[in-house]
């Protein structure tokens, strides 16, 4: 039996922590789950962010599992005091940073994976405890600090009380024991390359120290290859080629940075995991902090708690139900179809974790998904799919629906919606929006107008009711309002124009459930929509399953061809190899042996 301190702390932290032991309870661990508290309401009420009763709980226990914490700076923190604790001398000091240095907690490990496409894999390791964020940073120099710099041109035309000093501490026992950490990382993970980051060209001293501690501890680890890399460079490759890299280590400010821009090419801070590791202790928590503006709105990315999660159970010796759960959690991100606001879903944090333990309620091998070949189209741009449909000599683009939300992406079984403008001589007030109590979760609600934009037919109150029913998005061929609304909600909305014009009085519900038809194509109940920034278009049931087969292979048809340019190949003779003239047949993606 495995005991963890479950501290949820404050903002989003108790509702994706929730949420995350939910799915746990799901795999029957030997965990003994004890809670307590920290953060910002304790600061609050007893001026300590970090309770003695927490210290007491941390010491009794194997690891920890942290929420989120919301920090502010100091005179904020003093005037949300209880009133007889102000003035008393009390000082905000962050939990985390409580918590790394009592812990001694040196190596703050970042997991970043392509959970989609599985095309890196690697790990950030950065040191917590030294490098310039050590504190020592000093504004007004006192003589010693004033004879390092005084030589510079800006310290002599400012002098000692106007320049600061920043101090980047790299001590031999810091960096022998976060290289002792890396290469045993990297041993057990599977990892063969270790890159040390640094910035050796302009730091030589202390970089050259550092390469001089990586060499020494390389020549026990010939079966890992080691590099040192310039903090830029790695930056740039980072988002260019992910893939070249194992396990990152780097001091303290270039590890933050590198850390969170691998967050980034994860696809934001909702996906990323981390864990900060010490001799004697350790606590893991994901990255995306308490964000308090949205606490209880069930808006939360609960994926990178349950990440965070499987990196806990990692660290207690439980890989196989830790391997599980991120299998889990890569099912429901690559199927796209059950996803948080910030991956371009409409699902909320409890249906999120809701379809991962779903996932792993199911043998492997199999499926839980209800509709396999839309999750399928959920993965692929339009622009693929209509190069299935084309090869198919089907039409499907809904011609002049256009985007209104940046970046939203959905596909869904259509549910058609007709209007019909109202007869002049009855005027009053029309419900026609009634239609949504009845959309089946799922939907992709399709709305005829005959294109008119002399009102409206869809906003923000048709918005919050879809996303609360799981409805995955709204093709309108007629006009929408209340852009802003929608856009923050991140609701797949695409429609012919934008007017504020109501239309309570101008049109009403002529019938659900019939054929729509769109300039020359028709929308059938139970068709496919598919949607992106490049507009919508339907794909008839009957041929849905050939459809993904075909725009999955022109996706890695050009995928290979974009590679092998890449490399230095011309664009025609990586089109001829790869068969870019036909990627639906067979040999696609498999270059040619002419």
């Amino acid at each position: 039996m495995k005991s963890v301190a479950v501290l949820p702390g404050d903002g989003i932290g108790p509702e994706v922590t929730t949420a995350a032991l939910d799915v746990v309870d799901t795999l029957g661990l030997p965990l003994d789950l004890r809670f307590g508290e920290i953060g910002w309401e304790c600061w609050r009420q007893e001026g300590n962010p970090v309770p003695q009763r927490t210290w007491k709980l941390l010491d009794e226990t194997d690891t920890c599992l942290l929420g989120a914490i919301t920090s502010k700076p100091l005179r904020e923190a003093e005037a949300e005091l209880a009133p007889e604790l102000r003035g008393t001398g009390l000082t905000f000091v962050s939990p985390v940073v409580q918590l790394r240095q009592r812990l001694s907690l040196y190596a703050n490990v970042r997991p970043v994976i392509d959970l989609v496409d599985r095309r890196f894999d690697f790990t950030v390791i950065r040191e917590n405890t030294e490098g310039l964020y050590a504190g020592f940073d000093v504004h007004g120099l006192d003589d010693a600090l004033w004879n390092v710099v005084r030589e510079h041109p800006n310290a002599q035309a400012s002098g000692p009380e106007a320049s600061s000093v920043t101090l980047r501490l790299q001590t031999e026992f810091g960096m022998d024991r976060l290289l002792a950490y890396g290469f045993d990382y990297a041993r057990s993970h599977g990892y063969t390359r270790l890159t040390l980051v640094d910035k050796p060209n302009v730091l030589r001293h202390s970089s050259n120290h550092l390469r001089e501690r990586l060499e020494l501890r390389a020549a026990a680890h010939p079966d890992i290859e080691t590099e040192i890399l310039n903090v830029d460079a790695v930056a740039l490759w980072m988002v260019r080629r992910p893939e070249r890299f194992g396990v990152l280590v780097a001091e303290n400010m270039f590890g933050d940075i590198l850390s969170d821009l691998g967050a980034g090419v994860m696809g934001g801070l909702g996906l990323a995991p981390s864990g900060n590791i010490g001799d004697r202790g350790s606590y893991f928590e994901p990255v995306h902090g308490s964000a308090p503006g949205m606490a209880g709105q069930d808006r939360a990315n609960p994926m990178a708690m349950l990440l965070t999660v499987a990196q806990m159970l990692d660290h207690l010796e439980l890989p196989v139900p830790a391997d599980d759960l991120r299998a889990a959690v890569r099912t429901v991100a690559a199927r796209r179809t059950t996803v948080t606001y910030d991956m371009g879903g409409t699902s909320g944090t409890r249906r999120v974790a809701q379809a991962v333990a779903g996932e792993l309620a199911v043998p492997e091998g199999e499926s839980s998904a209800p509709d396999d070949v839309v999750d399928r189209l959920a993965r692929l741009d339009t622009a693929s799919v209509s190069d299935a449909l084309d090869s198919l000599g089907v039409g499907g683009v809904l011609a002049g629906i256009a985007a209104r939300v940046p970046g939203a992406r959905a596909a869904g079984r259509a549910f058609t919606v007709t209007y019909r403008p109202v007869d002049g001589a009855e005027p009053g007030f029309r419900n026609a929006a009634n239609y949504l109590d009845d959309v089946p979760e799922g939907s992709f609600v399709v709305v005829d107008n005959a294109g008119s934009t002399a009102c409206t037919n869809w906003g923000s109150l048709l918005t919050r009711l879809a996303q609360r029913r799981g409805v995955r998005g709204t093709a309108l061929h007629g006009s929408a309002r209340d852009l802003a609304e929608i856009r923050a909600a991140a609701y797949p909305l695409f429609s012919t124009g934008v007017t504020m014009v109501s239309g309570k009085n101008r049109v009403e519900l002529a019938a659900t459930g019939q054929d729509v038809v769109i300039g020359d194509v028709t929308v059938r109940p139970g068709d496919i929509v598919v949607a992106d920034d490049n507009g919508a278009l339907v794909v008839p049931a009957e041929h849905a399953t050939e459809v993904a087969d075909r725009a999955e292979r022109v996706e890695r048809t050009e995928g290979a061809i974009a590679d092998a340019v890449d490399t230095g190949l011309r664009l025609d003779e990586a089109r001829r190899r790869f068969g870019y003239a036909k990627p639906w047949d067979d040999g696609a993606a498999q270059p040619s042996r002419a």
